[in-house]
């Protein structure tokens, strides 16, 4: 039987845990800034790198279901006869029907994604994970957050494109929207950034406030015109310059009435509908994004009572994914965004007798937006011959496989240099030319 619980002493360190949010990282190339903030900033404690000039390139937004979602009840297989006999309580009824599939129907709280889907701007993979899963949370995040099966990857897969092709002052070239660096993005020589919202990012000194502390930055701004042969005097130099960069290109967002999108977000006590406001603001803005990390609404580890809490989870994330997708084209800035959904692994396809699911394997994930194929990737393999031998789906495609072709066919990026072993995996079709 496949594990439901984690051991502690056994879970892989995540990509970028050696990384200090409060310090300098020396590198051989040079000097590196890693920026994790949250909240208001301490210019003289964190080091505050800045953003580059505005980048109209494209943008991938990443969006995690935390704790392995269940496959089949975002597309549940009511044609299939063991359906309901593999699960007797959480059997569910209603919704859309997925069209490209006649066996498979959409969760009634997926029908903004069965929208989206029959304008073509959704494509659904109903199947997928990698050869002999581990049905350990920390360890299969940590494969998917890497882009490897492999434990000891310090690098998310983000983070290591980021590191080909960023560059070392633009902290917002990679930004986790959760307050704390998702390891996703974590690199090895490029600075990256987090925040809560572009709104709640800010500078703070101890005793400095009002219009002495505007002269004050605006000051330490100009410090970065100074020469010097100083390499400790010119790294300060550059951190103050940057700063004052970044400082002038937030500013906006100081003001609420520039967060208030041209359509209407779900109104729940939840950040996910605020985050994806708060960045389609800064993307209609021209800010130079390029990788954007966030955490969908809830929490998918259903052992128990998994109906109800499943439910109200989708529905706040679906609804906002659709929100933030009309946001994006309402500002008209939706070809340069694609946005990928995606959970650790699905759940065990049998419920178990507390009225939920354990760990699975195969699972779901979505790519959102108005340039992708829409076209199912993989197919669902049914629960006659598609179930392993502990009773979970297997998977029909690699996620290695999935990254491999928005990082070719959406970023332009080598596969190869980014995600190990690449050439082994199958590129499917993600992305209308």
């Amino acid at each position: 039987m496949g594990r439901c619980c984690d051991d502690a002493a056994l879970r892989p360190p995540s990509a970028g845990s050696e990384l200090s949010r409060r310090a300098f990282l020396a590198r051989s190339l040079g000097l590196a800034l890693t920026v994790y903030g949250t909240g208001r900033l301490s210019l003289f404690d964190d080091g505050i790198a800045a953003a580059a000039s505005a980048s109209q390139g494209r943008i991938l937004v990443s969006v995690f279901l935390e704790g392995g979602a269940d496959a089949l009840s975002l597309l549940y297989p009511s044609g299939d006869p063991l359906y309901r006999k593999l699960r007797p309580q959480l059997a569910l009824s209603g919704g859309t029907p997925f069209t490209e599939d006649d066996r498979l129907v959409w969760h009634p709280s997926l029908d903004p994604l069965a929208q989206l889907h029959a304008e073509g701007k959704v494509t659904v993979v109903p199947a997928i994970g990698y050869d002999h899963p581990d049905q350990s949370h920390f360890t299969s995040r940590h494969f998917w957050e890497v882009g490897a099966t492999e434990t000891g990857l310090q690098t998310g897969w983000l983070g290591r494109y980021l590191d080909h092709v960023g560059t070392m002052d633009n902290p917002l070239q990679g930004v986790s929207i959760t307050g704390q660096l998702q390891p996703a993005l974590a690199t090895s020589r490029v600075p990256v950034a987090a925040i809560n919202g572009p709104g709640e990012y800010d500078f703070w000194t101890p005793g400095v406030w009002n219009v002495v502390e505007e002269h004050m930055l605006d000051t330490l701004g100009r410090f970065g015109s100074i020469a010097s042969r100083d390499p400790a005097m010119r790294q300060v130099a550059d951190v103050a310059v940057q700063s004052n960069r970044l400082r002038r290109q937030l500013l906006p967002f100081a003001d609420k009435k520039k967060l208030i999108p041209p359509v209407a977000y779900p109104t729940v006590d939840d950040d996910f509908p605020k985050r994806l406001a708060g960045l389609a603001a800064m993307i209609g803005a021209g800010l130079p994004l390029h990788c954007v990390a966030l955490e969908a609404s809830g929490e998918y580890d259903t052992h128990s009572g998994q109906a109800t809490p499943l439910a109200t989870a989708l529905d706040t994330t679906a609804s906002s994914l659709l929100a933030f997708q009309r946001d994006l084209e309402a500002r008209g800035v939706a070809d340069r965004v694609l946005t990928l959904v995606w959970s650790e692994f699905g759940r065990r396809a049998e419920e178990n007798g507390s009225g939920g699911t354990d760990h699975g394997a195969a699972g779901a994930a979505f790519l959102i937006g108005s340039r992708v194929a829409g076209k199912m990737v993989g197919e669902f393999p049914g629960l006659k011959t598609g179930l392993d031998r502990d009773g979970n789906l297997k998977p029909t495609a690699d996620f290695r496989g999935l990254y491999s072709s928005v990082l070719e066919q959406w970023l332009h990026a080598d596969a190869g240099a980014i995600v190990p072993n690449a050439h082994h995996f199958p590129r499917p079709v993600l992305v209308r030319s």
